[in-house]
């Protein structure tokens, strides 16, 4: 069984979040016993006084780099022992429903990594929701991670709502039974995100309501 090996993957990388899920609560769960999940921290962790969008989209392609790293040496674990694996795509479907193949924030809850906050993206205490997260399915039985089932968000707290600059977030605190409508209108979002296609050759990063999350910082503190 492959998990020891993997585990010793990561301890090389001290600073990447990762966990194991059982993924009986998906359609794959035919093909693939187990999700790996792991969240890797933006290269820069921006603040609302530093953020631009340039910079938060330099720091999403530095952890995407790392995260491809890291997978590339899991991939050869996997190969070494023979065991079946996927790597789903981060690209959701169609402009549509917007929806991933796989949900990497839903495996990360399942996994333990963090919850759902009010910008319905995932929150990890150590570094907010300032993380890349990526997945592999994988055929194996491991060691899982103790589900998220509800949002930690504190009630009164509104910075990710305040700050969103096309008024999508709902102020609504997450729980896993909970559709992401009722949290984001994510159609509102992806339209002012795609406004900016023919200016910058992709869709505007926008990760102000990450910027101003308080979850993380103490990290950048000590």
């Amino acid at each position: 069984m492959p998990e020891t090996e993997i585990r010793t993957v990561f301890s090389g990388y001290p600073d990447i979040i990762y966990g194991f899920t059982d993924i009986s609560y998906c359609s794959y769960r035919e093909s693939y016993r187990s999700a790996l999940v792991l969240a890797v921290p933006y290269g820069e962790q921006l603040t609302p006084d530093d953020y631009t969008e340039e910079r938060f989209e330099q720091g999403i392609q530095t952890a995407k780099g790392r995260l491809e790293t890291v997978v590339a040496e899991i991939e050869q674990v996997l190969q070494k022992h023979h065991v079946k694996y996927w790597i789903p795509p981060v690209a959701q479907e169609n402009e549509t429903e917007l929806r991933a193949l796989f949900s990497f924030k839903t495996a990360a809850a399942h996994a333990g990594i963090g919850w759902f906050g009010k910008n319905d993206v995932i929150i990890t205490e150590k570094y907010g929701p300032r993380v890349r997260l990526s997945a592999i399915l994988i055929d194996e039985v491991f060691t899982y991670g103790r589900p998220v089932t509800t949002g930690r968000c504190p009630d009164d707290c509104t910075k990710c709502v305040d700050i969103c600059p096309c008024k999508a977030l709902k102020n609504q605190q997450w729980s896993i039974e909970k559709d992401r409508s009722e949290i984001i209108d994510y159609q509102k979002c992806n339209r002012m995100r795609s406004a900016f296609i023919k200016k910058l050759g992709r869709k505007n990063a926008c990760g102000l309501c990450m910027a101003v999350c308080p979850f993380g910082r103490h990290e950048q503190e000590s």
